[in-house]
This record gives C-alpha cells, sequence and structure tokens, in this order.
C-alpha cells in the first residue's frame, strides 16, 4: 500500500490524532477512525452541530502489525464480534467494511440468538459501501500527516 488520503469526521479540527478509549466498544476496536470514502467521513461528521472532515495523508509502515479485510467474511464478523465484547487485539492498523448502525444490529441479535448466522449474511447486504481505517497505535498514527480541515455544508 502506498500513499492514500483518509477523511476523518468530526466536530472540530484535529492536526494531532489521538487513540479514543471509551466505554463503547467499535467494530476494531480503539483507535483512530478514518475512511477513504469522503462521503462516509461526511455522514459520520453530520452527527455533530459543526460538523467538520479533516483531510490526511497516509504512508503506511510495513513494520506494523497491519490486519486488511477485503472483503465481509466470517473471519472480519468474528473480528468484529470480539472488538465489540471489549476483546483487545495486538494489530496497530485494522482495515476493512464497517459495520453501520444497522449491520450492527444485525450482529446484535446473532449475537443475542434471535437470528442465525445465515440470516445475518442474508441481513447483512450494504446499501452503499463502507470503508474504516482503525490507527489502533501511537506507532499507527504517525503514519498521518495532517492536510486540512473544512466545514460539512449540511
Amino acid at each position: 500500500m502506498g500513499k492514500m488520503t483518509v477523511y476523518h469526521g468530526s466536530y472540530t479540527k484535529i492536526a494531532q490524532p489521538k487513540i479514543t478509549y471509551g466505554k463503547n466498544t467499535k467494530d476494531f476496536g480503539y483507535g483512530f477512525y478514518c475512511t477513504i470514502i469522503r462521503e462516509q467521513s461526511q455522514r459520520w461528521a453530520k452527527r455533530y452541530n459543526t460538523p467538520m472532515i479533516n483531510t490526511y495523508t497516509v504512508r503506511l509502515n510495513t513494520d506494523l502489525n497491519i490486519l486488511e479485510f477485503k472483503e465481509m467474511t466470517e473471519i472480519w464478523l468474528d473480528f468484529i464480534i470480539s472488538c465489540r465484547q471489549g476483546t483487545a487485539h495486538n494489530y496497530d492498523i485494522v482495515i476493512g467494511a464497517m459495520a453501520d448502525d444497522q449491520i450492527y444490529n444485525y450482529i446484535a441479535d446473532y449475537i443475542d440468538g434471535i437470528i442465525t448466522r445465515e440470516q445475518f449474511w442474508s441481513l447483512a447486504k450494504f446499501k452503499y459501501p463502507t470503508h474504516q481505517i482503525c490507527f489502533c497505535t501511537k506507532e499507527a498514527l504517525k503514519c498521518l500527516t495532517f492536510v486540512a480541515c473544512e466545514e460539512v455544508k449540511l
């Protein structure tokens, strides 16, 4: 992977990204989340009163421990379930499709035994493509270079 541009939707300028730790677990665990899909970052930003898109360039360090899911698979699903349940992993960067709110509802239903794994996959077809990169460690954050921040027009 060479140089790429990524976006982070927020309510403020973030020139120095940090790992976000909180009570809510995310698809790929704790980290700083970005996407290569600008429209997706706009959707993330529009959750806030002053939606902002931060733009970064990324040069991935090949010495980092990187996990990339090229498609939604059983392994992707199991990894997300594990992370959402609070299980830590040792990856510096995780890349793959995002389990948006609707998809995560299906994951929760699967975990609770309401639907089967086969039913999950039938329901899990995305209406639009999604993508996320989780920078999980301080070393991973060093791959990011801040470019700009702009307000999203509502």
